[in-house]
């Protein structure tokens, strides 16, 4: 397999092991987003213990507002991550 399959296999790994903690395991909840946020991407994100953050993460993220993340949602926020992570190296050289 590939870097970027698994790469690709990775994102759906982690996605499905938040997913499946409560209620619909094709959608993240609320406190399964926190989670993730925190064990995840807690030092990218800094502020993932901010309740106010995350509500805000969540609200940005939930653009169809049925009240959950799904895997479109997340890998929005991950390739958003990705891009100022990629933009803040190549002003660093």
């Amino acid at each position: 397999m590939s870097d970027t399959q698994q790469a690709m296999a990775l994102l759906l790994n982690v996605f499905d092991k938040y997913a499946r903690k409560e209620g619909d395991s094709d959608t993240l909840t609320k406190q399964e987003l926190k989670d993730l946020l925190q064990t995840e991407l807690g030092e990218l994100l800094g502020k993932a213990n901010d309740k106010a953050a995350v509500d805000k993460i969540f609200k940005e993220l939930d653009r169809n507002a049925d009240n959950t993340v799904d895997f479109q949602e997340f890998a929005n926020l991950v390739t958003a991550l990705t891009v100022m992570c990629h933009e803040f190296i190549k002003s660093s050289k």
